[in-house]
């Protein structure tokens, strides 16, 4: 059987799109609540309208991630060629022009298609999209010389089979913690190392403006051609536009700091023993059912003589009030001296510490979420819906 040039050409424009789609909703399906915070971010940097739509992040996440397997599997096993090259058709024709468009205005900083597995620049990822639309064009004129390999029913068997698969790694990945973890806060990282930026790291290149005014005319100058020691030209103001990024630390934005105002980032990483560390990056979000594993989990830190604090991103009155509701007070009672507990502002004071929720949401997906630190190193990560 001679094998046309039109297949050929089909079925690799038909594989390339398969694995693209495969990839890209693989490491979704694997970090559902990144593919949420995500697509928050760029409701909010899309403002107005678009923050009503936030209470829907979750399901437009899942129906992305959903979209973008069966895509995938259906393009790879040739099920319905051209409904399904259709279907990829509008994909593209909608993800396009929006990210042509988030390029030109650069709302958020990349775009999160390949989650945290691969990070692609605004207009890579434009690029990107353009070449894969070339692919589905081409696809749609070679589809008829690419005969289908399977059965109606073995169609359908094939696209349950594959929203089940999909189905299970994103509950797994939402109730435990992602399987594979692709950020700088996994299992085993140094956290120091991670934030030292080295001696010979490229600085962030800016272009300065220096407005000067002479005889009621303002004009501008670089630095090279300033009138530098001309008494006529008086200075008005100094611009700086950042021209290139320069090296950032995999780990840049760490810090923690108790209600006292006490930075005690290096003293919890430089800790010989293990220092645990609660996530609620917002405590007005956080799984209040949980809350009886995080406090007894608090109580078996303090019977070890191990070191415990809650890492949030709350304000210091939304603090109280939580430790208020919660019980905190209440179950202090059952292990701490009475004298002590007398103290109550200052106990929740030194235990509840404020780091950037963007960062606590990096950390651990989870809220509440846990990680244990020792020596700088991360050696445990857990979702309390696990525990």
């Amino acid at each position: 059987m001679k094998i046309k040039p039109a297949h050929i050409i089909g079925s690799t424009a038909r594989t390339l799109l398969a694995l693209t789609f495969l990839f890209s909703g693989f490491v979704k399906a694997v970090d559902p609540l990144g593919t949420v915070y995500k697509i928050e971010d760029y409701l909010k940097a899309f403002g107005g309208f678009f923050t009503d739509l936030l209470p829907l992040a979750g399901i437009a996440a899942v129906c992305l991630i959903a979209t973008e397997w069966l895509l995938g599997v259906c393009l790879l096993c040739n099920v319905r060629t051209q409904v399904t090259s259709w279907l990829t058709l509008a994909f593209y024709l909608f993800m396009t022009p929006l990210t042509l468009w988030i390029a030109l205005t650069n709302p958020i900083s990349d775009c999160g298609c390949f989650g945290d597995a691969i990070v692609l620049t605004n207009w890579q990822t434009f690029w990107k999209n353009v070449v894969f639309l070339s692919l589905v064009i081409i696809l749609l004129c070679c589809k008829k010389a690419i005969p289908a390999l399977f059965s109606w029913w073995a169609e359908l068997i094939i696209v349950l089979l594959g929203a089940g698969a999909v189905a299970g790694i994103m509950g797994y990945s939402y109730t435990h913690l992602p399987p594979m973890d692709f950020r700088p806060y996994k299992i085993g990282n140094h956290i120091p190392t991670l934030m030292e930026i080295p001696e010979d790291a490229e600085p962030d290149v800016y272009e300065t403006t220096l407005i000067y005014e002479k005889d009621g005319v303002q004009q501008e100058f670089t630095l090279e051609n300033y009138p530098k020691g001309d008494s006529t030209w008086t200075f008005v103001d100094q611009k700086s536009k950042l021209i290139k990024k320069g090296y950032v630390a995999p780990i840049h934005d760490f810090e923690i700091i108790n209600l006292q105002y006490d930075d005690i980032t290096y003293d919890v990483l430089e800790s010989e023993e293990p220092v645990t560390l609660i996530v609620m990056y917002d405590l007005m979000k956080t799984d209040r059912k949980q809350m009886n594993k995080v406090f007894r989990l608090y109580k078996a830190c303090q019977d070890r003589g191990e070191r415990c604090y809650f890492l949030t991103g709350s304000g210091e009155k939304d603090i109280f009030e939580f430790a208020a509701e919660t019980g905190f007070y209440d179950y202090l009672e059952s292990f701490v001296e009475e004298e002590e507990l007398e103290d109550w502002e200052f106990i929740v004071q030194s235990t509840f510490c404020y780091t950037d929720p963007v960062t606590l949401k990096t950390i651990v997906r989870a809220n509440p979420g846990v990680f244990v630190v020792q020596n700088g190193t991360i050696i445990e990560k857990h979702n309390f819906k696990q525990l």
